[in-house]
């Protein structure tokens, strides 16, 4: 073998691809593939669609809701609707980039419809018993990142995960979550001042 060959660097004064680049546009085009034959009624193909990018659904819809039973059917409910809707994806975008969005998108949807049959619930209960409510138990001393946000309220945690760990921005926040993005500002700083209290407490 060729000594230079086999040492020659990831990257050139040309602007060839490195190692990494071609590895990354290797699994686009591959899912690029799947994601052709998918939209043909392959279902071998969406099936390898799914074991390619469950885990990253799982992942963002775990942050978001905190609940591995939710988590779990909401995770199969993104698929579902992924290959009910998957004549839509024109491809203008990365798969990934919809995929996401579609997840995001079904755990707001969820987090919408038990917030109204909580509300629902509440006008039936008496409000002295809400108003004499324990408050939550104070958050461990030592508290890794993960458990302080799924100890954040529930907007805040949406807002904080969308932006400071998805990377939305906050009219994007806003237009998701329906609301303003002055509100989506407010709620970000909230869950921030939050999780410093939780993590030097």
């Amino acid at each position: 073998m060729n000594k230079n060959k086999a040492h020659k660097p990831a990257t050139s004064p040309s602007g060839d691809l490195t190692e990494g680049e071609g590895a990354d546009r290797a699994d686009r085009e591959h899912a690029e593939t799947l994601v052709r034959r998918a939209q043909n009624g392959d279902l071998d193909a969406f099936e390898a669609l799914y074991r390619m990018y469950v885990d990253r659904v799982y992942a963002i819809c775990y942050r978001l809701t905190t609940s591995q039973s939710r988590t779990e059917q909401l995770t199969q409910d993104v698929f579902v609707l992924a290959w009910e809707k998957l004549s839509t994806f024109r491809r203008e975008a990365a798969f990934t980039t919809w995929l996401h969005r579609l997840a995001v998108n079904a755990v707001l949807q969820d987090q919408r419809a038990r917030r109204r049959r909580r509300q629902r619930e509440q006008v039936t209960e008496d409000i002295s018993l809400l108003a004499g409510a324990t408050p939550a138990p104070a958050l461990e001393s030592r508290i890794d990142l993960e458990r302080a946000i799924a100890g954040l309220p529930e907007r805040a945690r949406t807002v904080f995960v969308l932006h400071d760990i998805e990377g939305y921005r906050h009219n994007e926040i806003a237009k998701m979550m329906n609301t303003s993005i002055g509100t989506s500002k407010a709620q970000l700083h909230r869950a921030r001042t939050l999780l410093r209290k939780a993590l030097v407490s």
